[in-house]
């Protein structure tokens, strides 16, 4: 005849089972408020002012836009088009610097410059405050940027086109910044792309990059883009008949000449 465990045995097994439940359920209450700490810790701390982590951008791009002459009215609805999908595609982290073209050589009017902080869809709502967030992208990114946009067309006569001198402040200044040298960067030129300079205009000499490299432009202006992928927005301005293609073969060349790549060249619609 089989032994009747006793109730005071039953009692035990009772409490060492529930004794190492209550062990296992702890642990995974630690175990989870660990994992939302790490969550937590790992989100970067960004500057007040620029949005950009503290530990620096993960990547550059500068916009340069040539505002020396006005521009036809359906070419400035497809710059500022083109615009705005240049700022969607700046990555959370990646610091967008916005620069206008002056006719004064080397003298650039900086009109933005931020990271975009992530619009808050990224943000979990046991470790942030999605809310918050998106009104931070809003205000200290989308917003100025939206504005920026709108008044792409307010270009004034200028009596200099000085695109390469643009090009050069804003490689040593920006993509030669130590601190940014090992980022992925992106320089976007918008422009009719005619040079005019006291160095070397295309008004006297065209299109012609064996005339320039004669010129006392190809020194001045020279610049070690390292490899710096460039974009191009080509426009025609009112009034200027520049033939696209010859335009497109002369900047490849000058681009190529400086150790930059150029990723895209677009004629933007209008007049032509």
């Amino acid at each position: 005849m089989a032994r009747r465990r006793s109730r005071k045995s039953e009692s035990n097994t009772g409490l060492i089972i529930g004794t190492v439940l209550f062990g296992l359920a702890s642990i995974a209450i630690v175990g989870a408020f660990v994992v939302l700490q790490v969550q937590a810790n790992s989100k970067p701390v960004l500057d007040k002012v620029t949005l950009c982590p503290e530990s620096g951008p993960k990547a550059i791009t500068a916009v340069l836009l040539d505002v020396t002459d006005p521009i036809s009215d359906v070419t400035s609805l497809d710059l500022r088009n083109q615009f705005q999908d240049i700022v969607k595609s700046v990555p959370e982290g990646g610091l967008i610097q916005v620069y206008t073209l002056t006719d004064s050589q080397g003298t650039l009017g900086q009109t933005f410059s931020g990271c975009n902080p992530g619009n808050g869809d990224s943000v979990d709502d046991l470790t942030g405050n999605k809310r918050l967030a998106k009104e931070r992208w809003e205000k200290g990114f989308q917003r100025p940027l939206d504005e920026i946009a709108n008044k792409i067309d307010k270009g004034t006569s200028g009596k200099q086109s000085p695109i390469m001198a643009g090009i050069q402040k804003i490689n040593l200044n920006v993509f030669g910044a130590p601190q940014y040298r090992d980022i992925p960067k992106e320089l976007i030129v918008a422009s009719d792309m005619v040079e005019h300079t006291s160095a070397f205009s295309m008004y006297t000499d065209g299109a012609d990059f064996q005339k320039f490299q004669k010129s006392a432009g190809r020194d001045q202006f020279r610049t070690a883009l390292n490899g710096a992928p460039v974009r191009i927005l080509e426009f025609q301005r009112p009034g200027l008949k520049f033939d696209s293609m010859k335009l497109a073969e002369f900047w490849t060349a000058w681009i190529v000449a400086n150790d930059g790549q150029l990723e895209r060249f677009t004629r933007l619609e209008g007049i032509r």
